[in-house]
């Protein structure tokens, strides 16, 4: 998010708006916040490849945080903002972040979970109210307002800390090389995504999405640093982001599936009153997108609509056009960055149209932060190609499709959810004997978190014990990651070895593989 030289030749352009409220923020004035905040870090002793944290909702100094990391050799995490305190401690803590900044909204989470947080010197609270802070915490204004506007002396380029999850549900930060450099100079995948998208100073970005998500934290970063100005809606709503586009005359934008069934469910009416012939490039990914969701998105929108698959860890990325996509349905693309290899489970490559697991030569080197076994089970054993897990197979023309993912994961409406911690709560509830969580079909979301248990003897399968259990989770997961419904079993199936079998439990539930629709 470094502002580069339009601070010099446009300065009162607007870097970004806030779709709701509608205050604007310019190229200038995200120059001189994002510069004290800089100052800030230095004063604390943050330097070079240090690790602090971000955890808000979509707000006015969301951007400005990040910015002022990656101006000062930081690496920064953007905790998801639907955590609870629990799991926001335990990444505060993986990722050794020494500073925290949180919106006054998040700030009872942010309390209690820094009291599990040794490492954190201070917590900066983004509000509009003099409130009085408990120790440790200190307004973030009042912090940076003293500092110079002016860039600090020694800038480096910073960069993210994504947190993804393995099969135990446990996040793991993913480290990449951070260079020694100029952050005018940007990463090469910037400059890469920057030419596939057309990405330019007169464009106007809509980011709908939490900026915590990697897409968007990185599309608006990207758009920033090309100088455009971008539309950040605090959250999404299909109508207003419809406005939004007429409103600004909105070039680029990109959602998640979910984004567009909720739009294609507006009245026809509602939907096709507004003028949405300024977009040029609707870009998707995140979840399975429905096939008939799709095409009718591609009816309605035309030929604006891009797909692409992004392998995170192995930095594998795939990416196709609306044509393409017509031409081979359900491809997530082409590989455009990094060497693809389907290997089976002997680390041989499988023919063309055989699913097996996606190993990538990487674009870019990386490890799980402090967790060198997790980083050496996604790495080939000569070291050359890594896997998230992920299953596809590649078709004679050399289109990706995803057919699977080998550990269960469920992403369900663009979140990533990880059933082996819900699992592991279910297990331990003392009426519940075994219990497994998977990822059903909904044309909605992509998929929805669907558990199926075994009670212990005596206790019946009961609409007042579904209740009882869905309330014990909600004391210790955030929403997302909490079933939406139950079923029960007498027995549910595992190997003699313990290990459960959920593939034939989840099998009732896909069939064959194909997307059967469940209606909410």
């Amino acid at each position: 998010m470094y502002l580069g030289e339009i601070v010099k030749s446009k300065p009162n352009k607007a870097a970004y708006i806030m779709a709701e409220s509608g205050i604007a923020v310019t190229y200038a004035e995200l120059e001189a916040s994002s510069n004290q905040l800089a100052h800030y870090f230095r004063s604390q002793s943050l330097g070079f490849q240090d690790h602090i944290s971000i955890f808000m909702e979509n707000n006015l100094k969301y951007v400005e945080a990040c910015a002022a990391a990656e101006r000062s050799g930081l690496y920064y995490t953007c905790i998801n903002s639907y955590l609870t305190a629990d799991e926001v401690a335990y990444i505060l803590q993986n990722s050794e972040s020494e500073l925290l900044i949180v919106s006054s909204a998040k700030l009872d989470i942010a309390q209690e979970a820094i009291s599990q947080c040794p490492l954190i010197k201070e917590v900066l609270v983004i509000s509009d109210s003099a409130e009085i802070l408990p120790k440790k915490f200190r307004d973030y204004q009042e912090a940076i307002s003293t500092f110079p506007i002016t860039p600090i002396e020694d800038e480096l380029l910073g960069t993210p800390m994504l947190y993804s999850s393995g099969t135990t549900g446990r996040p793991k930060g993913v480290l990449r090389p951070l260079p020694k450099q100029n952050p005018a100079e940007g990463l090469p995948i910037i400059q890469f995504l920057a030419g596939l998208w057309n990405y330019r100073e007169d464009m106007v970005y809509l980011s709908p999405a939490p900026l915590y998500h990697s897409a968007p934290q990185a599309a608006v970063g990207l758009a920033i640093r090309s100088g455009a100005t971008t539309i950040i809606m605090e959250k999404f709503d299909p109508l207003s982001y419809l406005e939004n586009i007429e409103k600004y005359k909105v070039t680029h934008s990109q959602l998640v599936p979910t984004m567009f069934s909720r739009m294609l469910k507006l009245p026809e009416a509602e939907r096709n009153r507004f003028d949405l012939s300024s977009l040029e490039y609707a870009i998707h990914a995140a979840a399975p997108c429905p096939e008939i969701v799709k095409r009718q998105m591609i009816d309605w929108w035309g030929p604006i609509i891009y797909e692409y698959y992004g392998a995170t860890e192995a930095f594998g990325f795939a990416a196709c056009n609306t044509q393409e996509w017509l031409d081979h349905p359900g491809t997530v693309g082409k590989i455009v960055i990094g060497e693809l290899s389907v290997l089976d489970d002997d680390m041989e490559p499988l023919p063309n149209g055989e699913p097996g697991t996606l190993w990538f030569k990487p674009a870019s080197k990386f490890a799980y932060h402090n967790d060198s076994d997790k980083t050496k089970e996604a790495t080939s054993e000569d070291g050359k190609l890594t896997t998230v897990g992920d299953v596809g197979y590649v078709d004679d023309d050399g289109y990706l499709y995803l057919t699977d993912r080998k550990a269960f994961m469920i992403i369900s409406g663009g979140v990533n959810i990880y059933p082996q911690e819900c699992e592991d709560l279910l297990i331990a509830h003392p009426k519940i004997f075994d219990a497994a969580v998977f990822g059903i079909p909904n044309t909605d979301l992509g998929e929805e978190v669907k558990a199926v248990i075994q009670t212990v003897e005596g206790v019946d399968a009961t609409e007042e014990l579904t209740v009882e259990i869905l309330e014990y989770l909600s004391e210790h997961l955030s929403r997302q990651k909490i079933p939406r419904s139950i079923d029960y079993k007498d027995e549910l199936p595992r190997l003699p070895t313990g290990k459960l079998y959920k593939r034939l439990l989840r099998d009732e539930y896909w069939g064959d593989g194909k997307n059967k629709i469940i209606k909410e």
